[in-house]
């Protein structure tokens, strides 16, 4: 059996003619402001102007290399000079490119001509082909013979009208005034996202850091904004979903950064926050792109490491909990204009550096941050310690009867052993989530109610020593 491999020819030629003869053409030449505001849920708002020459009357206007991705129902066309004088009676989005495929596509049904050139003379030669299909490849009606995926070159009389080189909006408009006149197109489009990435450097006494935040955005909606006004929307805005939702894989990209980066602007907008670019910046196709949001040196830093425990033992018997138990290690700071900061943060990845004795930066860990308002508290979970561990073991364990209102009362003792290998002593903390109505019945050490579900313990442990844990608690519920 022949397996035949699809093939559609690439070279084709055609008689090119322009989608309508009393078409209005506005072009990117014609741009006169362009302003893009981008949202974190892959969502941008597109504000277009154009000048051009009208007539009184009707016509047809294609404003020609819009996104690709427009959402076509948003679409809003005004006239900046004559805001009574136009009225849109009717639009149609051609997303359609023109391309090899779909000009044959187009053409099923309908005769053509192919040109073949003979490999021994040279000689090209014309036959009439009427295209049967384009399933897979091609399958063509010539001389009166079937053939599929024949080899040479396809010449067709002309392009059809619904094929674009580039995507447009084809409107057919009422206007009353004639004359150069600006128009703006506004439109929400897909293809369009941002998120805001951030690198901090610590000091070598862990009490300080450097952070640069770093917006990165990506194009994927099939058109260049070249020097567009950039706006960003931070904030959770609620979108309307629809039942289908067909999603495009996102293509590789090329990775652009801005030479001379510059903070961005920034304002309460409604219930979120708007970033604002101060200098006008291009958006290529098929690019991510880079822009500064922030820099701030010396902002103070609190390092804590922390053992959280779980609730599940005490219901139970369980004994041993664990050994060599690691501590997680958090850098905690003041988004305040006291620490250097202030501004509302984007949520995003907070990746910490620090440098070593040789004065290289090291990757020393990441975690990710939501929203934070000013004057919050930014917490950063790093890791877990190399050099701090613990033992914990559950003593004891025994059923207690509380009676009404409770249906279940246990007491049980824990011990945990907690080692450091440094050379210098630390504090870390032990955070135990305790479930139902609880009581500390007895302790080695002097613990805190940080919630109603949660006892903290604050521990100084020696340098290379151990410190040891004991309590006892009451669960009932």
């Amino acid at each position: 059996m022949i397996s035949l491999r699809p093939f559609i020819p690439f070279l084709f030629a055609c008689v090119i003619t322009p989608a309508g003869s009393d078409e209005l053409v506005a072009g990117l030449e014609d741009q006169t402001g362009l302003a893009i505001t981008i949202y974190n849920s892959n969502l941008a708002l597109i504000k277009d102007k154009r000048r051009i020459n009208l007539s009184a009357g009707i016509s047809d206007l294609a404003i020609r290399g819009v996104s690709a991705r427009m959402r076509p129902e948003t679409a809003l066309l005004r006239n900046i000079d004559h805001p009574e004088g136009l009225q849109v009676r009717e639009q149609n989005f051609n997303f359609d490119l023109l391309t090899p495929e779909k000009m044959l596509e187009k053409y099923v049904g309908q005769t053509v001509e192919i040109i073949r050139m003979n490999p021994a003379t040279g000689k090209e030669t014309r036959e009439a082909a009427t295209i049967l299909s384009t399933n897979s490849g091609v399958v063509a009606k010539i001389g009166g013979r079937i053939e599929t995926n024949p080899e040479g070159r396809y010449v067709f009389p002309s392009i059809p009208a619904n094929l674009r080189d580039k995507p447009t909006l084809v409107t057919q408009l009422i206007n009353k005034t004639t004359g150069s006149q600006e128009l703006e197109l506004s439109y929400l489009s897909q293809g369009l996202g941002w998120k805001a990435d951030y690198v901090a450097e610590l000091n070598s006494t862990d009490d300080s850091l450097d952070l640069a935040g770093w917006v990165t955005l990506t194009n994927d909606s099939g058109a260049t904004y070249p020097k567009a006004k950039l706006q960003l929307i931070a904030g959770d805005v609620n979108q309307v979903q629809e039942q289908i939702n067909y999603r495009r894989k996102a293509p590789a990209m090329a990775m652009m950064s801005d030479a001379a980066p510059a903070p961005m602007a920034e304002e309460a907008l409604f219930e979120y926050h708007l970033y604002t670019l101060a200098h006008p910046t291009t958006i290529a196709d098929k690019q991510t792109k880079q822009v500064s949001l922030l820099n701030a040196s010396r902002i103070p830093v609190t390092k804590e490491l922390v053992f959280r425990g779980n609730d599940y033992y005490y219901r139970s018997v369980y004994r041993s909990l664990g050994e060599k138990l690691k501590a997680a290690v958090y850098i905690k700071f003041q988004n305040k204009e006291a620490s250097g900061m202030g501004m509302p943060l984007p949520k995003g990845i907070v990746r910490v550096y620090k440098r070593d004795s040789s004065g290289n930066a090291q990757f020393v860990g990441e975690d990710r941050v939501d929203h934070t308002p000013k004057n919050e508290e930014i917490s950063l979970r790093l890791g877990e310690a190399f050099d701090v561990t613990a033992k914990k073991t559950q003593v004891n364990y025994k059923k207690a009867n509380y009676g009404h209102p409770y249906s279940f009362a246990a007491e049980s003792t824990y011990r945990m052993e907690l080692k450091n290998a440094k050379d210098q002593p630390i504090k870390v903390k032990v955070q135990e989530p305790i479930p139902g109505d609880w009581k500390i019945l007895r302790e080695s050490s002097k613990h805190k109610k940080i919630s109603s579900g949660v006892a903290e313990w604050q521990i100084d442990i020696p340098a290379e020593g151990a410190t040891l844990l004991e309590y006892k608690v009451l669960v009932r519920y």
